[in-house]
């Protein structure tokens, strides 16, 4: 093979995996919510669920696709596994579809389909009617690079090693694996089929061989729903594995009986003449027919997979051990009061997170720095982990304590939780606004810097004021654990009519001092930022972003003085 025919052959795999991705996008981006509603309603019968199925693959020309969503479907429960099991036999069906179009003899006038295509979507600005344009330029396309294909396939032929290599397929199980494989790396058995019929076009495989190839293809289809299924549930993957098992039954039948009989010749003397129907034929018979054979048999299968993948055993969650642990204890009378001293310890540590959090987010403005923001990332998932275990934890404490005030007191650390995780999410919002600024290459000016270092430190101290309240240990807050001495009567100049401190605060007289603080300071520097655009010392969309900080950092102190005002509810209990 020459250079030349090389790059041919790379420009119109190219093209045709191209317009095979560019039709199934628009299709599905014209039909796909429609065709989400059809799933989940009308999979009533067996008859009804496998037309459903080869329908909406036929429409959205991806079995993959379709497969995909009734995992998903089946992993939120919106669909049984019997229900999925017709849904992926006639996806298997509807995927056909795609090798009859490629087998149609309309070549020559592919150009024309495309430029169709292209014409609609530039010169049309209705949304529907791009979609349509973009599935028939997506026709277009891929037939342009299925005639590339085959046109430099064709020196192939006086190749004796490329020859060679073909015949092997002969053999079933080498072509078998060989289709599996290729499928499950281009992960779409009709761009696959479509490739399988370019070089039976080009006469480089015989149908005798090319069978073999094609049962593996629908074997190697699997692995997107197989991708799809990691980290759902026992029935999702369940449902993946009947996929498998179909294709793998219709495998063994139809290599059986192309090896007891003509089966090839049979196939082959239907379209004489044209190579890529002899195999889009039988592509479709081995669906149908697999369908057929197995369509009696769909309860047997998901009961076959739900023995393969039986149910995991129920493990006792650190919750539950937590709460046996209690109940077990000499002091069951007492549970709920030993579970809040627990429960407050696991507080104090979800709270010093999000304060390290809050503090880093401000900061990654200054020290631009991308690793910092990976650790406030960690420490995020940390916080959410935090707020899963105490709410179970709390729920477990509420299903057995009938002391009213202990019902209130736990609620109230329902309220503490989600507050410091709302405190842990705009920390991560602000974090976000500097990665924004850092990627963009955009500049706070000076007066907004100096801003931004007046909101950290008011925020950390409405913080700090509530970590004090858990006593958290100073070590764990390095940057501001001086701050516990600090005056609450803040001397910002430009922010006038402080309200004087009580000789003595409590703790929400200060929170409610800080919390007014922060929304003061936030009016003062939202009147400062609209001056500055009116006067052009800043860019819009820093503007924009920069409003956007203020926004998280009043609602930081809003949550930090909804902790103050559940703690002061729980000391006087």
């Amino acid at each position: 093979m020459s250079i030349h025919s090389f790059f041919s052959l790379l420009g119109g795999l190219a093209l045709f995996l191209y317009g095979m991705q560019m039709m199934s996008t628009n299709l599905e981006a014209a039909a796909g919510s429609r065709m989400k509603q059809i799933l989940e309603r009308l999979t009533a019968n067996r008859f009804l669920g496998v037309l459903v199925g080869a329908g909406i693959t036929a429409i959205i020309q991806s079995s993959s696709a379709t497969t995909v969503m009734v995992v998903g479907f089946v992993n939120s429960q919106l669909m049984t596994l019997k229900q999925a099991v017709w849904i992926i036999m006639g996806a298997n069906i509807g995927t056909t579809v795609t090798g009859q179009l490629i087998a149609l003899d309309i070549g020559a006038i592919a150009p024309l389909i495309a430029f169709t295509g292209v014409a609609l979507i530039l010169f049309v600005k209705q949304k529907k009617v791009q979609f349509a344009g973009g599935i028939v330029a997506g026709l277009g396309i891929l037939f342009l690079g299925m005639g590339m294909m085959s046109a430099a396939m064709i020196p192939l032929r006086e190749s004796p090693h490329f020859v060679n290599l073909m015949t092997k397929f002969s053999n079933p199980l080498l072509g078998i694996l060989a289709g599996a494989a290729f499928t499950a790396i281009i992960q779409s058995s009709s761009a696959s089929v479509g490739i399988l019929q370019a070089l039976a076009v080009s006469g480089l495989i015989g149908l005798d061989s090319a069978v073999f190839v094609l049962f593996g293809q629908n074997i190697g289809t699997c692995i997107t729903a197989v991708l799809a299924s990691i980290g759902a549930n026992r029935d999702a993957k369940r449902t993946t594995l009947i996929h498998l098992i179909f294709n793998i039954l219709g495998t063994t039948v139809f290599t059986l009986v192309c090896l007891a009989s003509p089966f090839t010749h049979w196939m082959a003397a239907f379209t004489p003449d044209n190579p890529a129907a002899q195999i889009a034929n039988v592509h479709t018979l081995f669906n149908i027919v697999t369908t057929l054979l197995l369509l009696p048999f769909g309860t047997q299968l998901a009961r076959i997979s739900e023995k393969l993948l039986p149910d995991k055993p129920l493990e006792t969650t650190d919750e539950e051990r937590w709460f046996e642990d209690l109940l077990a204890s000499e002091h069951v009378l007492g549970v709920s009061v030993i579970a809040r001293k627990q429960l407050n310890g696991d507080i104090a540590q979800m709270l010093a997170l999000a304060a390290a959090n809050v503090e880093a987010s401000f900061l990654a403005f200054e020290q631009k720095n991308g690793e910092e923001l990976e650790q406030l990332q960690l420490r995020e998932e940390e916080i959410d982990l935090y707020n899963a275990q105490l709410s179970r934890k709390i729920s477990r404490v509420l299903a057995v304590e009938n002391s009213p005030s202990e019902v209130k007191a736990l609620n109230r650390m329902f309220s503490i939780i989600g507050n410091v995780e709302r405190i842990g999410d705009h920390a991560v919002n602000i974090a976000g606004y500097a990665q924004t600024m850092m990627e963009r290459r955009m500049e706070l000016s000076s007066q907004a810097s100096l801003e931004l270092t007046d909101m950290r430190t008011s925020c950390m101290r409405a913080i700090h004021l509530v970590c004090s309240a858990y006593r958290i240990d100073s070590g764990c807050l390095p940057e501001y654990s001086s701050m516990a001495e600090h005056d609450f009567r803040l001397e910002q100049p430009s922010i006038p009519e402080q309200p004087s401190m009580p000789e003595h605060p409590s703790l929400l007289e200060q929170a409610l001092l800080l919390e007014q603080d922060i929304d003061r300071r936030t009016a003062r520097y939202r009147s400062n930022q609209i001056e500055r655009m009116r006067n052009g010392q800043c860019h819009v969309e820093t503007s924009i972003l920069y409003s956007e900080i203020l926004t998280d950092y009043e609602r930081i102190g809003d949550h930090a003085f909804n902790i103050a005002q559940a703690l002061d509810k729980l000391e006087n209990n």
